[in-house]
């Protein structure tokens, strides 16, 4: 059976057309996308270093409450004239003082709470930001994907290039790992300390 030219052409621009979605569905598995702020949410690591931030935070601002109804009870007593009448106004001074003071050491508690909070915010996400490294250099190299990107670069994106759980398995799977080599050395030391302690 003869083709005509015409004919030819026509058959060869379907074919270079049908091949291009092909192509276009093997590029996507070259690409993975990782959420980060769900890498820190969800992963056993980013618990457990929000747990930590957050117990910071609550001892920081237990402390600070207490000065604020320090200072809240002697702003009280300074602007109660019958209680003023009955200082001498030695007393009278040293309770100013003892108000500046106060104040002085809130604000200094203030941004001692601010820059702590910077630190432990720092150290969280660079914390995570190791582990999604590692876990995410495991992945591409198992999955052999040439680019994997934070979700925050991406305008949008197709769902099916997200690896953010795979992700985070990988990485409960490094901290799990981790957990338990730090569990036995504790024992070993705890072994090695009780035998020392018998000879």
């Amino acid at each position: 059976m003869k083709f005509h030219k015409p004919v030819l052409g026509l058959v060869a621009l379907c074919l270079l057309c049908a091949g291009k979605p092909a192509l276009h569905a093997n590029s996507k598995k070259d690409i993975g996308i990782v959420n980060f702020a769900t890498c820190v949410t969800e992963s056993k690591l980013g618990k457990q270093e929000q747990e930590a931030m957050e117990n910071i935070k609550n001892q920081m601002a237990h402390l600070i409450k207490d000065i604020e109804e320090q200072l809240q009870d002697l702003t009280g007593k300074l602007s109660d004239s019958d209680f003023l009448d009955g200082l001498s106004p030695e007393g009278e001074q040293e309770l100013k003082m003892k108000y500046g003071q106060l104040r002085e050491e809130h604000e200094r508690y203030q941004q001692q709470f601010y820059q702590v909070m910077q630190q432990a915010n720092m150290k969280l996400v660079q914390t995570v930001s190791s582990y999604v490294n590692a876990a995410t250099g495991k992945i591409a190299k198992a999955k052999k994907l040439s680019l994997v990107v934070n979700k925050d670069a991406c305008f949008s994106f197709d769902e099916t290039f997200d690896i953010t759980q795979v992700v985070i398995e990988e990485m409960d799977k490094s901290f799990d790992e981790l957990q338990a080599q730090a569990v036995s050395k504790a024992d070993k030391q705890e072994t090695s300390e009780e035998q020392t302690a018998v000879n």
